[in-house]
């Protein structure tokens, strides 16, 4: 789906931190969300690399797909949770358990990003989430990480 005007109004990021450009898949019943992040040369931190094919070939920033990471986890809180910025909720990273960088992604093919929340604890106006998450380009894994956040209402 292509994504909802009032998903976009509620990120705390604008369009260019948000960096996703399609919801392709919502998963309540499994708590899963899957979001399509292009990977063009103009992505912070990609266009300043100085790229050279053999020591230093164009590829997205592995920092940038940490932050992504983090708007995966907000697409969760959005869809599946219901959590809205606007009524107060943020979230926040707490800890990375476990992450691996299997390959690196090249400019221009896009990433397909998919998290899994394996726990939700909700206590009081906070949820505690674990997350799972596969980044995908074409048939290739990217990246792998097992990672917490915490989503509080704080208004």
């Amino acid at each position: 789906m292509a994504l909802d005007p009032a998903f976009v109004a509620d990120c705390p990021y604008g369009p260019g931190g948000l960096l996703i450009d399609d919801i392709v898949e919502i998963d309540e019943a499994n708590s899963r969300v899957v979001a399509r992040f292009p990977t063009d040369t103009s992505l912070p931190l990609t266009r300043e690399q100085r790229n050279d094919p053999v020591r230093h070939p164009a590829h997205v920033s592995g920092g940038l797909m940490v932050h992504m990471t983090g708007m995966v986890g907000f697409v969760h809180a959005y869809y599946v949770l219901g959590l809205r910025h606007a009524d107060g909720w943020i979230g926040y990273g707490v800890r990375i358990h476990d992450a691996r960088f299997a390959a690196l992604a090249s400019p221009g093919q896009p990433m397909l990003l998919e998290g899994t929340a394996t726990r939700v604890r909700h206590i009081r106006e906070q949820y505690f989430v674990r997350y799972q998450l596969r980044f995908t380009q074409g048939d290739t894994l990217v990246y792998e990480g097992d990672q917490s956040a915490i989503w509080q209402k704080v208004a």
